[in-house]
C-alpha cells in the first residue's frame, strides 16, 4: 500500500480497502509478479538455476513450508534469507502486539481486547519486510518455551492475574514470527521431543501451552534445514515431521570450475588496493576450485560432512594475501600471485575439512598438501600431455630438454620471497621450459606463461619426474635421482 504513514488506526485501515493476505498467499503472489517481469528475487545464488531455484519458486506456488537439505556451505541459509525479498514492503499490524496481529484478523486476547476497547481509533503500526525474518539455530538446549511459550510467573504477579488467564503467557519465538518468514537452521540437532512440539504449527496452524484451551491459527512461513547424513550423525528428523513438511529440496555444490569460480569471486572479499596492486591468473583461480572438488573425492576426507564452499573463498583472500605479503617484504609495487603462493592457502584448508580416521593419522597439514598436489596434477592433465604416457610413447619427448638438464645435476630454486624480476630469471634459466610453453601456449600472456612455466615444475613433480623438495622458504627442484639421495642423506 502506498501512503502507509497516513494509516494510523484501524478506521482509516478500513477505509483504504486494505485486503488480508496469508503468508504464503504473499509469498505467491510476489513470486508471480517477478517471473511474469522477468526479475530475480534469489540474485547472488550461482549453479542453481536449473536445479534448486525452480523448485523453490514451484514450492513456494504451491504455498509449501519447506525443507532445504544439503551439505556445508550449500547457500542454504542464503537462499532463506532472500526470500524476504517475495514479501510485501510493509504490512500492517496492530500496535503494540507481541504477535504482530493482523488489524482486520486479530488472533490474540491482546488485539481483541484492545480493538473491543477502542474500535476503529486502535493504533496501527507497520512492519517492513525486513522485520519480518527470524532465523533460529536449533540446539539441542533449545525448549519448548524457546520455540513455543510458557506461562510468565512474574507476568501473572504483576497483572494479578491467574495461571489460567491468556495474558500470563510468554510466547515463543514462533509466535511472534506471526506474519513472518521463520527459519530453523540445522532441524536435525533438535531434540525429538521439542520437535513433536511443532507437529500442529505445521498442520493446523495453531499452538498448544501447558494446559491452556488456547488456538492461536498462526501464520508462518517456515524454512527449515539441515545436512541429509545428520540423520544418522547426530540426530534425526522424525518422520511425522518430515511428513508435515511439504517439499523437500536437496542443494548441492557447483557442478563445473566455472560456476565454482563465480561463487568464490562473488564471495571473497578482496579489497581495492589487493585487486589494484596484484594479479592473479585465471590458472590459479582454476587450482583452488581443483583444490575444493579433490577435497570434495577424497578418502582422507569425510564425504558426510562434506566440503564447504567456504575452503575456496579464504583460500582465494588467503592467495591474494600472501602474494601481497611477499610485496610488502620486497618492497615492489605490484606483483602477480605464483603457484608456490598457494602453499600460503593452507590455513584456509586445515580448518574446511573434516577428517576420517585415516586423514587424522596422516596429519591435517599433510592432507593439506596433498590436496593442493592433486589439483596441481589435475590441472596439469588439462594443459600438458601426461608425462608417463610421454615418457613410454615412441614420439618425442616434450619434456626430454627440462629433464636432461636437471639429470645435468642443476637444480632451480623457487623462493617464496623472491621478487618478481628472480622469480622470471629462475623459470627462464630451465632449459627447454620456455620454448614447452610457448609452443604450447603462444597466445598466452607473459603473466601466464609464468605460471604454466611453474606448473609444469611441479607438475613433473608430481609424476615423479623430478623432486621437489621443501625448503623453509620455497622448494628445490632437482632430478630424481639426487632428491632420492639427498632425502637419504637428510635421514641419516
Amino acid at each position: 500500500m502506498k501512503n502507509t504513514k497516513k494509516i494510523t488506526n484501524l478506521g482509516q485501515l478500513k477505509a483504504a480497502s486494505y485486503t488480508s493476505k496469508t503468508m504464503k498467499e504473499e509469498m505467491r503472489n510476489n513470486l508471480i509478479l517477478a517471473l511474469q517481469n522477468g526479475t530475480n528475487p534469489f540474485e547472488g545464488i550461482q549453479g542453481y538455476e536449473d536445479t534448486v531455484l525452480p523448485q523453490i519458486q514451484t514450492a513456494i506456488l504451491s504455498q509449501h513450508n519447506i525443507i532445504l537439505l544439503g551439505l556445508r556451505g550449500q547457500a542454504k541459509t542464503r537462499i532463506a534469507r532472500l526470500m524476504v525479498n517475495l514479501l510485501d514492503e510493509e504490512i500492517p499490524v496492530i500496535a503494540g502486539s507481541e504477535i504482530n496481529d493482523d488489524p482486520l484478523q486479530p488472533i490474540s486476547r491482546y488485539a481483541l481486547d484492545l480493538i473491543a476497547e477502542k474500535g476503529d481509533k486502535t493504533p496501527i503500526a507497520w512492519l517492513s519486510r525486513n522485520e519480518r525474518y527470524t532465523e533460529k539455530l536449533a540446539t539441542p538446549d533449545v525448549s519448548v518455551a524457546d520455540l513455543i511459550g510458557d506461562i510468565d510467573p512474574i507476568k501473572a504477579a504483576s497483572l494479578k492475574l491467574h495461571y489460567n488467564d491468556e495474558r500470563v503467557i510468554h510466547y515463543g519465538i514462533i509466535p511472534r514470527s506471526n506474519r513472518c518468514l521463520f527459519v530453523l537452521n540445522e532441524l536435525p540437532d533438535l531434540q525429538a521431543r521439542i520437535q513433536v512440539a511443532l507437529f500442529n504449527i505445521l498442520q493446523e496452524g495453531d499452538l498448544q501451552i501447558r494446559g491452556f484451551k488456547l488456538r492461536l491459527p498462526l501464520d508462518v512461513q517456515f524454512i527449515f534445514t539441515a545436512n541429509p547424513e545428520d540423520y544418522t550423525n547426530r540426530g534425526s528428523i522424525v518422520t511425522p515431521l518430515k511428513d508435515r513438511i511439504d517439499s523437500q529440496i536437496l542443494t548441492h555444490y557447483p557442478k563445473t570450475i566455472a560456476l565454482a569460480r563465480k561463487v568464490t569471486s562473488q564471495e571473497a572479499y578482496i579489497s581495492s588496493a589487493q585487486k589494484t596492486a596484484i594479479g592473479v591468473s585465471d590458472l590459479l583461480l582454476d587450482l583452488i576450485e581443483h583444490i575444493a572438488m579433490e577435497a570434495r573425492n577424497s578418502d582422507m576426507v569425510d564425504q558426510k560432512s562434506g566440503v564447504s564452499a567456504r575452503l575456496t573463498i579464504s583460500a582465494l583472500e588467503n592467495l591474494y594475501s600472501t602474494a601481497e605479503r611477499r610485496m610488502l617484504l620486497t618492497k615492489d609495487k605490484k606483483t602477480q600471485a605464483r603457484i608456490s603462493d598457494l602453499f600460503g592457502v593452507l590455513p584456509s584448508i586445515t580448518g574446511k575439512v573434516e577428517l576420517v580416521y585415516e586423514g587424522e593419522l596422516e596429519g591435517a597439514q599433510n592432507v593439506a598438501q596433498n590436496l593442493i598436489g592433486k589439483a596441481i596434477r589435475t590441472l596439469f592433465l588439462e594443459k600438458f600431455s601426461d608425462p608417463e604416457k610421454a615418457k613410454k610413447s615412441k614420439q618425442p619427448n616434450p619434456y626430454a630438454t627440462i629433464l636432461n638438464w636437471f639429470n645435468d645435476g642443476y637444480t632451480v630454486s623457487a623462493l617464496n620471497l623472491s621478487k618478481d624480476a628472480h622469480y622470471l630469471n629462475t623459470l627462464l634459466t630451465v632449459e627447454g621450459l620456455g620454448d614447452l610453453v610457448k609452443a604450447k601456449y603462444p597466445k598466452e600472456s607473459e603473466a601466464d606463461k609464468l605460471i604454466l612455466m611453474e606448473l609444469v615444475l611441479h607438475g613433473l613433480a608430481e609424476f615423479s619426474q623430478l623432486s621437489r623438495s621443501p625448503l623453509v622458504k620455497g622448494f628445490e627442484f632437482a632430478d630424481l635421482m639426487s632428491g632420492m639421495f639427498k632425502g637419504m642423506k637428510g635421514g641419516e
